[in-house]
């Protein structure tokens, strides 16, 4: 079988980067170092977000949050992607509300809309602000741009001011191994166009998969019961709500996807990576493979035991 011709922005828009310049900008962050990001979340799609927003905050050993953006969405939770990201939104504060942070100026409003074309950003406060906290940095520390849904808000942001390329370091959390028998996976899968721009301008991406890598992030409610049960409300909200994702829990594990992007962060050992030529995604969700292009970094594993205790172990010392 053969797959329609990928298609590529690269030409167009993006020039070049030095590959030794790219290599070291696509090294795990060091240890000991705090870390500066924000977070790309389209919170009410799953069940999945709130852990992964509420274990970034509660690590600021490592991580400094600074800012959250809402990603647009469309499945049976949603009527369309701009009803997804407001909903999100809304998710975004109710969490933030229950580890008692404040939302203002903190929590952005992200695309209404997936990407129409290649070239064509969908303007957004969420867009805008990457920009500006993006063009603030100094180079050599890049800002770390945490992406676990659909990766529209930071396409568009490049496509605004292309020269943030050379101040962020992408987290994203979308489409399945590189060697798997295709790429249709939810965060990918609902813009293809805005994937593309991510894939193809050169900016430090580190991918990790779903199938593959973050399905090894399961959970059961007996396990999140006696972990977690009982030591705050925070903790209660998110065990209700993991719980109801399912009515039948005989035999039923469920995965927490998107906490295995913090990990990273938080420890890269416990997802061990390595660097792939960035792939192409054709019209149809596969992955292309052109082994001349520009190198990412790829998970390939997740240690889900070390990710959950540790995440565990913040959770319950949230008393607020």
């Amino acid at each position: 079988m053969t797959w329609p011709a990928p298609t590529t922005t690269k030409a167009a828009l993006w020039e070049p980067k030095d590959p030794a310049w790219l290599t070291a900008r696509l090294q795990p962050p060091p240890a000991g170092q705090v870390i500066d990001m924000v977070l790309d979340t389209d919170t009410y799609n799953e069940v999945d977000d709130q852990f992964a927003l509420a274990y970034a905050l509660l690590s600021p050993e490592r991580l400094n949050v600074q800012a959250i953006y809402a990603a647009p969405f469309l499945n049976d939770r949603s009527t369309d992607p701009g009803d997804g990201m407001d909903k999100s939104q809304a998710e975004i504060r109710r969490l933030l509300r229950l580890l008692g942070r404040p939302t203002d100026g903190f929590v952005y409003e992200g695309s209404r809309t997936f990407l129409p074309g290649p070239t064509k950003p969908v303007d957004s406060p969420a867009a805008r602000d990457l920009v500006a906290k993006a063009m603030a940095r100094d180079p050599g520390r890049p800002l770390y741009v945490v992406a676990i849904g659909a990766i529209t808000n930071v396409a568009s942001a490049l496509l605004l001011e292309p020269a943030i390329v050379d101040r962020i370091a992408i987290i994203w959390l979308g489409g399945h191994r590189s060697g798997y028998p295709h790429t249709i996976e939810f965060n990918l899968a609902q813009d293809i166009p805005a994937a593309r721009v991510v894939l193809d301008c050169g900016a430090p991406v580190t991918l990790i998969p779903c199938l593959g890598v973050a399905s090894h992030m399961l959970s059961t409610p007996a396990e999140l019961r006696d972990a977690i049960g009982g030591a705050s409300p925070l903790c209660d909200a998110l065990l209700e709500q993991f719980c109801a994702y399912e009515t039948d829990h005989f035999g039923w594990a469920k995965e927490i996807w998107d906490v295995a992007a913090i990990g990273y962060l938080i420890n890269p050992d416990w997802l061990p990576s390595a660097l792939i030529p960035s792939p192409l995604v054709t019209d149809d969700g596969h992955w292309g493979q052109d082994t001349t292009r520009h190198p990412v970094r790829e998970a390939y594993l997740a240690h889900r035991n070390p990710i959950f205790r540790d995440l565990f172990t913040k959770l319950r010392g949230h008393t607020a």
